[in-house]
């Protein structure tokens, strides 16, 4: 790829990041509580899981279209457009009065254009960077920082704006989306291959062919059990701690009164952890970059478990401060060790099936599972201590999950070094 000079590309890249993120960090840890409120609690689990559910199709079939007809920058817009537009319907219909039925089937076509996005976000990022010839590795986590910090600034205006049990925070998403649509068709303009193949190359299904490397097929495998994880606490922790104020003594907490500033520490600890993912890369690793994000999972939900928003608030920070590395090292490690393992033919495609894997059917699985798992333990008692006692059981399962993922992963997985590409593939 010839080198360019693109003006002020650090600065772009990172205006990219904040707004993507912020339109997701403005609803996704307070739907649930939204939810929950307008009694639809038995529902978070499939609301929560429809972005794994569309993205078993559609991040692989835009990354497809980016790499071979529409540049992954004005894709990038135009799947931010009408993402911005069904957001908005659902926030106004939810101003409404609408049942559950009419705002999923609205969410459901604002995420099946939202969770693509996530991937082509990365191609835009790591395709301007290579064309200013400097080295995604190093350059790209202090760029993605930015979105965490728009994630966590989103998260905070919806809580101090009373918008985390109300439409408010879905209007507010659509509005960020508008933006960003946008500002995605001012970015450097990404290089299509302009393919007329057969078929095969035009569905995208050549990025199957990645499963024929044993290493890549047991990433991407493991890739999906850990994405089990992924959206429980972005779905359930709001609830979680906000049932609190049922009981006399945390009822005026800080913590069961805000839980979206507590779950912020979540995303300022990922604003740090980020940092590290270039030394933690090139001194352990993918395998131990990965195994450390697996044991990080088992201490967010064991902490959980175990702490309360008034003595035990030490315990709930300390789980959103391991969240850092939870998700770090497993999605942006992940993202770069993909980007690292295939040629520019197929990136975008790749990470359509890193998103696929991990978003799509491992987020899909594990949002219904924890909704099974949480009707069962917390919303079979009576609200009160007895639920307070049902979600300790409940995080104490997906604990041992997590656990149960890092040992087989360290047992089974070895990682190769070899670059693949459609001709080798």
């Amino acid at each position: 790829m010839k080198r360019a000079a693109i003006p002020y590309l650090g600065l772009r890249l990172r205006i990219m990041n904040m707004l993507e993120f912020g339109v997701w960090g403005a609803y996704l840890t307070s739907m649930g509580g939204f939810l929950s409120s307008h009694g639809m609690a038995s529902r978070i689990g499939i609301f929560y899981a429809m972005q794994g559910i569309v993205s078993l199709f559609m991040p692989a079939l835009m990354g497809m279209i980016a790499d071979r007809w529409v540049a992954a920058n004005r894709l990038l817009g135009i799947c931010h457009s009408v993402a911005a537009m069904a957001m908005g319907c659902m926030g106004w219909m939810a101003m409404q009065g609408a049942d559950a039925d009419a705002l999923l089937a609205l969410y459901t076509l604002s995420v099946a254009f939202y969770m693509p996005t996530l991937a082509l976000s990365y191609s835009v990022a790591y395709s301007s960077l290579e064309l200013a010839e400097r080295n995604p590795i190093k350059a790209y986590p202090p760029i993605r920082v930015w979105g965490t910090v728009g994630f966590i600034c989103a998260m905070l205006v919806c809580d101090f704006a009373g918008w985390q049990q109300s439409a408010g925070q879905f209007l507010f998403s659509a509005s960020l989306g508008i933006v960003l649509g946008a500002y995605c068709f001012t970015l450097p303009t990404s290089p299509t291959s302009g393919s007329t193949g057969g078929w095969k190359e035009t569905l995208g299904i050549k990025a199957f062919r990645l499963f024929r490397h044993r290493d890549m097929a047991l990433f991407f495998l493991f890739s999906m059990l850990l994405g089990v994880a992924l959206q429980i606490t972005n779905g359930f922790a709001n609830p979680f701690i906000s049932s609190f104020k049922e009981i006399e003594q945390y009822a005026s907490s800080f913590g069961a009164n805000h839980a979206n500033a507590l779950i912020s520490i979540s995303q300022i600890s990922e604003t740090l952890c980020i940092l590290l993912i270039p030394f933690a890369m090139g001194r352990w690793g993918i395998k131990r970059v990965m195994l450390i994000a697996m044991v990080a999972w088992v201490l967010r939900f064991a902490l959980f478990a175990a702490g309360n928003p008034a003595e035990g608030v030490w315990m709930f920070i300390l789980s959103m401060v391991v969240y850092g590395v939870a998700f770090d090292f497993f999605n942006v490690s992940g993202s770069l060790y993909v980007n690292h393992r295939t040629d520019e033919s197929m990136r975008s495609s790749a990470q359509g099936m890193f998103m696929f894997m991990t978003n799509g059917i491992g987020a899909t699985i594990g949002t219904l599972a924890a909704q099974a798992v949480v009707n069962a333990c917390v919303y079979s008692q009576p609200a009160g201590l007895p639920q307070i006692e049902g979600w300790r059981v409940a995080w104490l399962v997906f604990a041992t999950y997590a656990a149960i993922v890092a040992i087989a992963f360290a047992l089974l997985f070895k990682n190769e070094e070899n670059t693949i590409n459609n001709e080798n593939t």
